[in-house]
């Protein structure tokens, strides 16, 4: 009976999802609600009503906290952007001559480089904006668009590995750097797929592009390992994005002066934002005055906030410094802000407190005890396909990690599993679900303007769930392996 009364919220939130009719937010309103009728009996039951006071007051305080450090880059991150829309024709760029290495530019660090800024499909947004310039449209602009995602276990400046590093007991760099080493055989796929994406676009990639785009593609995860190995985590998408996107625009460009002004003027504020970030985690004595400044951290196991060390005061920041230079209306960005985030916020926090009450009523380890007890050992194997479903469900690696990543790292502990390659497992399967999630789709297929059934859309996209997937369950086969 307790096992079922702790599925009981997982299962309804997953119901609601796969059936069309509910968005994530009614989903977790309701799957939060149940979480905590469920963890009541449940806590009433082995410990009497007394606790109940207790559990209720600690596990919703420390899910709040968790959520504001997610919230605040999501308010700050949406208000980047409608910053820099803000900007109006400085930041469009003129139409480009269509080749295959801007193509691959276009798709593996400009589209991944805003998604690691701001987050929540605003990469995509950009990604589809960039192919449009080099004249492409329609299901091929839709389909190279989703590789904005490629690099999302580090999108909103890692947003969704922090939670799920903080629910299953690890740094975000160690859950990062397990992430960089998983990431590795996603992309070499990834690759494989655009490659034939382009092809079907019109791109005829030779021998030699493809052995460019391969050593590029190689050169990009070897930075992202070491920005996660010696770096915070939330700057290891964005910061080796932003270099070699720099790179490759003086290879490929060859730009004049007048050129590079140009494109500094459009870039500005990603570029300020891209060096504060660094400056702030690269420069021992700058990090070392700001970290520790005014740093808040009320629960032991959960993250500390320093109000000027968080990448959300220099996304703020910056973003009104680019709204004072634009003479645009201060009031008007705040209200888009605010139309465009209160969503993922109210879904982050009701997926995070949800979270929280599976692991301090102990429903996460009555769950993975109850798959230890019918499927032993292999069910591990579950892992991947509960982590893709949930990033393909809630189309986020914050929402999805959790929901699901206490009840994996417990069934990790349970089966003697090493619960942070389960973690990081979790983590990354989820994380690059998300690219093929509904509302990143029906997104795509809005801009564009696309009558094509869903259907339609996801038998030409579904390809791209496989490099995850396959990676997942080959690393869990590896695990039972190994120990």
């Amino acid at each position: 009976m307790t096992t079922v009364l702790a599925l009981l919220p997982l299962l309804l939130v997953l119901g609601l999802l796969a059936s069309g009719r509910a968005s994530a937010l009614v989903a977790g309103l309701a799957g939060l609600a149940a979480t905590l009728a469920a963890s009541a009996v449940i806590v009433t039951q082995q410990q009497g009503g007394a606790a109940l006071a207790g559990l209720f007051l600690r596990e919703t305080s420390a899910g709040l906290w968790l959520s504001w450090h997610v919230i605040a880059i999501i308010a700050a991150g949406m208000f980047f952007y409608r910053c820099q829309q803000a900007r109006g024709a400085a930041a469009n760029g003129a139409t480009l001559e269509a080749n295959p290495r801007r193509l691959w530019a276009v798709c593996f660090l400009l589209a991944p480089f805003a998604e690691s800024v701001t987050g929540f499909g605003v990469g995509y947004i950009i990604a589809l904006a960039a192919l449009r310039r080099l004249g492409l449209g329609g299901m091929s602009a839709l389909l190279l668009g989703l590789y904005s995602q490629s690099l999302v276990p580090w999108g909103a400046l890692a947003t969704g590995t922090t939670v799920g590093a903080t629910l299953a007991g690890l740094t975000p760099n160690e859950l990062g750097l397990s992430s960089a080493l998983l990431q590795i055989p996603i992309h070499a796929m990834y690759l494989g797929l655009y490659w034939r994406f382009a092809r079907e676009a019109g791109f005829a990639t030779t021998a030699a592009q493809k052995l460019d785009d391969a050593l590029w593609t190689v050169l990009l995860l070897g930075l992202v390992w070491l920005a996660n190995r010696y770096t915070d985590v939330e700057i290891a998408g964005a910061a080796p994005t932003a270099f070699l996107l720099a790179v490759r625009f003086w290879r490929d460009e060859r730009p004049d002066v007048a050129r590079l002004k140009s494109a500094l003027h459009a870039n500005a504020p990603y570029v300020a934002l891209t060096l504060a970030l660094c400056a702030t985690r690269l420069v021992p004595p700058l990090r070392d005055f700001l970290k520790p400044l005014w740093s808040m951290r009320p629960f032991e196991n959960q993250p500390a906030f320093a109000p000027l060390y968080a990448p959300g005061f220099w996304l703020v920041s910056i973003g009104v410094i680019v709204v004072w230079l634009a003479r645009a209306p201060l009031g008007r960005v705040l209200a888009e802000t605010g139309k465009g985030a209160w969503r993922s916020c109210a879904v982050t926090l009701l997926f995070v407190v949800m979270a929280e009450f599976y692991v301090g009523s102990g429903m996460a380890q009555t769950i993975a005890e109850a798959l230890r007890a019918v499927a032993g050992r292999d069910a591990a194997a579950s892992v991947p396909l509960f982590a893709a479903v949930g990033g393909f469900l809630t189309g986020g690696g914050s929402a999805a990690n959790a929901m699901l990543m206490p009840m994996v790292t417990a069934l990790a502990r349970a089966i003697a599993v090493d619960p942070a390659w389960i973690a990081a497992i979790q983590n990354s399967v989820c994380t690059n679900l998300t690219m093929l999630s509904p509302i990143r789709v029906s997104m795509g297929a809005a801009i564009l303007a696309l009558s094509t059934s869903d259907a339609v859309l996801y038998r030409r996209a579904w390809p791209l769930a496989l490099p995850p997937l396959l990676t997942g369950i080959a690393a869990v086969l590896v695990l039972l392996a190994s120990s």
